[in-house]
């Protein structure tokens, strides 16, 4: 588990890595801009950065230059953009950035830059470090997501699988049944939210194994949950 630091103004970019790196097992704090990333920096040395280039107040290569400066780059740094030039890329790894990831940032790429980024390790050796979130901007929701480690345990996923495989199977029947008095739409609907609640609990939880089984991106997996109104979170206890 590392504790990861992720900067963007871009509440959805926050929201998707956050849940991705949430899910592999990692302590994730959300900074909308340069600000707040300075804040969380001066309160503790994250063991890693996901530092968007493009943000209102100040870039994240200014950003980067200022804890250069400061003495306070002692912890890997990944950069990302949609629209940075290779030029910005160069300057960055000069700076001392790490990586540089160009949005959207395909799901492998991003496990494989953060697994090399922890890899590096810290500059000096220090304990790890929990942020406190800072209050949300009025109109916005807090961006802070607790690690889902607990779920990587393959003997408990199998328990999990003995336990609770026959109720999930009672509830199906029930759905078939219940399911053709339904208009189309509504049936598929209640299908798929069947399936994917199946899988969820099966699985434990863990997004990475559903996406796996069901052969859906991890993106388009997130993104089709929440159509379905189908909570993971709460999923996931029924099958710990």
């Amino acid at each position: 588990m590392a504790n990861i630091l992720v900067v963007d103004d871009e509440m959805g970019i926050r929201e998707l890595l956050s849940e991705i790196l949430g899910d592999e097992g990692h302590v994730v704090t959300a900074a909308e801009n340069a600000q707040q990333a300075r804040e969380f920096r001066h309160g503790g040395v994250p063991d890693l950065v996901l530092l968007d280039i493009w943000m209102p107040d100040t870039d994240g290569v200014t950003l980067l230059k200022e804890w250069q400066r400061d003495g306070l780059l002692t912890m890997p740094v990944i950069m990302m953009s949609g629209h940075a030039t290779i030029d910005t890329a160069v300057e960055a790894t000069r700076i001392g950035a790490l990586n540089f990831l160009e949005k959207p940032i395909a799901l492998q790429k991003l496990l494989k830059a953060v697994q090399q980024g922890l890899s590096q390790g810290p500059k000096t050796a220090r304990a790890p470090t929990l942020y406190p979130q800072p209050a949300a901007a009025s109109g916005e929701s807090n961006d802070t997501v607790v690690t889902a480690g607990v779920f990587n345990n393959p003997a408990s996923s199998e328990a999990a699988h003995i336990t609770t495989m026959p109720s999930v199977a009672v509830a199906s029947e029930s759905l078939f049944s219940s399911s053709f008095g339904l208009p189309l739409r509504e049936a598929r609907d209640a299908f798929e939210r069947a399936y994917f609640e199946y899988h969820l609990i099966r699985e434990s939880g863990s997004m990475t194994r559903v996406a796996e089984k069901t052969g859906l991106e991890r993106t388009h997996l997130y993104r089709k949950l929440k159509q379905l109104g189908v909570d993971p979170g709460k999923l996931s206890k029924k099958g710990g």
